[in-house]
C-alpha cells in the first residue's frame, strides 16, 4: 500500500507511467523482497502502481488529448485528480483483499507507533513540497505544464544537492542509473513502435473506430464498444499511440451523442478522463503490458506470467472504477465545476 501511495506521489511530479514504474521498481522492489512478499504480488503491485503516473496529474497523455480535442489542459488536470485518488485507494483495497484471501503472500511486519509513522512522513516533505509547487503553479496559472516540469526538475536537483545525496559519486551513480533505465525503456518502446507502425499501416484502429461510428448502437453501447476497443488495442500498443490514432475518430462520435445531459465541454473532459483510465489499463494487460515488461526487467528471476497473475486484482479494481466513471461523470467533473 505504501508503494502504491509512493507511485501516486511520484506520478504527481513525473507524468510518465513508464518512468514511474521504473523508478519505483528500483526503490521499492528490494524492500518488498527483503520482507519476503510473494513475487507476483510485489511485481504486480509496482506494475499497476506505475499506471498512476499517467493518471495523477500532470499527465503527458492527458496533455496530448487536450491538444487533439482542443480542451483546456488545466481543467483536464483538475478532472483527473479525483479519479486518480480513487485509483490509488482502489489499488490499496485490492491489496488488502488479496493478502486476506491469501495471508502468506504479504507477511505481517512489525507494527510501528504513530510517532514513528509521523516521523517517516516528515522525511518525504521535499516530495510533498514539489507536488504543491508543480500542481499549484499549473492550477494557479503561474506556469504552463511544460514550464512546471522544468520547475519540478530544478527543485528536485536543489533538494538532492541540499540533502547530501547529489555529490560527485551520487551524480555518477544517478547518471549511470538513468542511462540504464532509459535505455531499457527505449528498447521496449522501439519494439512497441514497430508494432504500432504495423497496426497503423493495416488501418485496424481506424477500421474499428469507423465500425463503431456506423453501428447505429445506443450511446451507452457505443461507449462500451469504444472501451472494449481500447482494452484490445492496449494489449498490443502503447498508450500514446492509441490516443494519437483513435481520438481524432472517437472524439467526434462521442461529442455527437448525448450522455447524461452533459454540455460539450463537460462531455469532452469526461471522455478524456475515461479514455485515459482505459488506456492506463492497457499498460498492465497481456501480452504487451509495457509496465509489466519494465518491472520484469528489474526482477529477472520472476517469470512474466507470475507478474501478469499479480496484476489481476488491480485489473478488477480498474474495471470497477471505469464502470463508476461511466455512470457517475460527476467523479471527474466535481472539482472542475467547483474551481471554475
Amino acid at each position: 500500500m505504501a508503494a502504491v501511495g509512493a507511485c501516486a506521489g511520484f506520478g504527481a511530479i513525473c507524468g510518465s507511467s513508464l518512468a514511474t514504474a521504473a523508478t519505483m521498481g528500483q526503490v521499492a522492489l528490494p524492500e518488498l523482497r527483503r520482507l519476503k512478499y510473494e513475487p507476483a504480488l510485489a511485481t504486480g503491485t509496482l506494475a499497476a502502481g506505475g499506471t498512476l503516473g499517467i493518471l495523477i496529474p500532470p499527465s503527458i497523455v492527458l496533455v496530448v488529448y487536450a491538444i487533439l480535442a482542443e480542451q483546456n489542459i488545466a481543467k483536464l488536470f483538475m478532472a483527473a485528480f479525483v479519479p486518480g485518488i480513487i485509483a490509488a485507494l482502489g489499488y490499496m483495497i485490492a491489496i488488502g483483499a488479496y493478502v486476506r484471501l491469501k495471508p502468506g503472500t504479504g507477511p505481517a511486519g512489525a507494527r510501528h507507533t504513530w510517532p514513528q509513522r509521523i516521523s517517516a512522513l516528515r522525511d518525504v516533505w521535499p516530495v510533498l513540497l514539489l507536488f504543491v509547487v508543480v500542481i499549484g503553479g499549473i492550477y494557479g496559472g503561474l506556469f504552463t505544464p511544460t514550464e512546471a516540469a522544468a520547475v519540478g526538475t530544478a527543485g528536485a536537483l536543489i533538494f538532492a544537492v541540499w540533502l547530501g545525496g547529489m555529490r560527485w559519486d551520487g551524480m555518477l551513480e544517478c547518471m549511470y542509473g538513468t542511462a540504464e533505465a532509459t535505455g531499457m525503456i527505449f528498447l521496449i518502446l522501439l519494439g512497441a513502435d514497430v508494432l504500432n507502425v504495423f497496426l497503423a499501416l493495416t488501418q485496424m484502429p481506424a477500421e474499428l473506430a469507423q465500425w463503431v461510428g456506423r453501428s447505429g448502437l445506443s450511446p451507452l453501447l457505443v461507449l462500451a464498444s469504444i472501451i472494449g476497443i481500447y482494452v484490445v488495442l492496449g494489449c498490443l500498443m502503447d498508450s500514446l499511440s492509441m490516443i494519437l490514432l483513435t481520438i481524432p475518430i472517437f472524439f467526434p462520435i462521442v461529442m455527437g451523442l448525448d450522455y447524461w445531459g452533459l454540455n460539450p465541454t463537460e462531455k469532452a473532459i469526461w471522455f478524456g478522463i475515461l479514455a485515459l483510465m482505459v488506456v492506463e489499463i492497457g499498460l498492465i494487460t497481456p501480452p504487451v503490458g509495457m509496465n509489466v515488461y519494465i518491472i520484469n526487467s528489474l526482477a529477472r528471476d520472476v517469470p512474466m506470467a507470475e507478474t501478469f497473475k499479480g496484476v489481476v486484482p488491480f485489473l478488477i479494481s480498474d474495471a470497477i472504477r471505469v464502470t463508476l466513471l461511466v455512470f457517475f461523470p460527476i467523479l471527474s467533473l466535481w472539482l472542475v465545476r467547483m474551481l471554475t
